[in-house]
């Protein structure tokens, strides 16, 4: 008899994080979802309409998939929009998670939660794993609350608190800040991009070779902080699109974007890093930096590098 195919179900799987993770993962996992109020398509995935903040609805779920692992991406991920709907971001952030954590808990199977670097307050160079969240939004607060929770009370859970992820969105209703990005170069079209914040970028794709790897390992009770090595601002990230991409660096304009803060003192060179060390120990390999994470992008998506003879560029092994 062949080994038996585990089985993973993603609350959230219409959002950025969830529909790539499902893509991801349903290649070596036997995968279903659950939206809210934004069906998604995803061949060889299943997924069902449920409110995470209806405890029968998460329930019922459960039952009918018996996950081995269960992953919540559900919440808003917006920091303005956390700031603005302070209520809503506690609710999906937390207190949705308290149902899913509840129901992965009552069928064995192990949480996954994905964390942010805005737990932190962005005011040091390098946050580590045993540092106390000290969030400066609202988003942060929420996340940082979550993590608490699930540490508290989780007997099987893992956490990762990442930096800025990017891709592209499995989600047609839904555009990613790279593909927006992606398009306004396309169309030569100028547009205003925060030069004052730095934080990490990572493509999506880590994120679930890193999950994938930590499933077959059977790692859990951690907590792992991925991030590229380096930090920029999303100006200075559309500037490394640009040269990696071979597209114009002068489309983007430097900017600053709202960024609502807790406490309103500190604003001034805010940088959310996260120190990796951790993770690169048990991966036994150095995560990339962002050019770096930016070259394995123009390869995954076939991108073609402008004026050269080739469209085959060396690869960037990882895991």
């Amino acid at each position: 008899m062949g080994k038996q195919v585990k089985t993973v179900l993603i609350y959230g799987v219409s959002s950025f994080v969830g529909s790539n993770l499902a893509e991801f993962l349903k290649q070596d996992y036997k995968v279903f979802g659950t939206y809210n109020d934004t069906p998604i398509h995803i061949p060889g995935v299943l997924s069902y309409r449920c409110d995470v903040l209806s405890k029968e609805e998460v329930q019922l779920i459960a039952y009918a998939t018996k996950p081995d692992f269960v992953i919540y991406t559900c919440g808003l991920s917006s920091i303005l929009d956390c700031s603005k709907s302070d209520e809503l971001a506690d609710a999906l952030n937390t207190a949705g998670l308290f149902n899913v954590s509840d129901a992965a808990q009552r069928y064995q199977a192990r949480l996954l939660y994905i964390s942010s670097s805005f737990v932190f307050n962005g005011t040091d160079k390098a946050f580590g794993e045993m540092d106390i969240p000290d969030a400066n939004t609202m988003y942060g607060k929420t996340k940082a609350s979550a993590e608490f929770f699930i540490q508290k009370t989780s007997l099987n859970y893992l956490i990762i608190r990442t930096c800025q992820l990017y891709g592209r969105s499995i989600n047609p209703r839904s555009n990613t800040f790279f593909e927006i990005m992606e398009k306004k170069m396309v169309e030569s079209k100028t547009f205003i991009v925060d030069s004052n914040v730095k934080v990490g970028f990572l493509d999506i794709m880590y994120l679930a070779m890193v999950i994938r790897f930590c499933f077959e390992k059977d790692v859990s009770n951690r907590l792992f902080q991925l991030s590229s090595k380096d930090c920029l601002t999303y100006y200075d990230f559309t500037q490394a699109y640009s040269k990696v991409f071979g597209q114009p660096s002068g489309i983007a304009s430097k900017g600053a974007w709202e960024l609502p803060l807790i406490d309103e003192s500190i604003t001034n060179n805010l940088i959310y890093n996260l120190d990796i060390s951790n993770i690169e120990n048990f991966l036994n390999h150095e995560l990339p930096t962002i050019e770096e994470s930016l070259q394995y992008t123009f390869q995954r998506l076939n991108g073609e590098e402008k004026n050269s003879r080739s469209s085959k560029s060396a690869g960037i092994t990882f895991i």
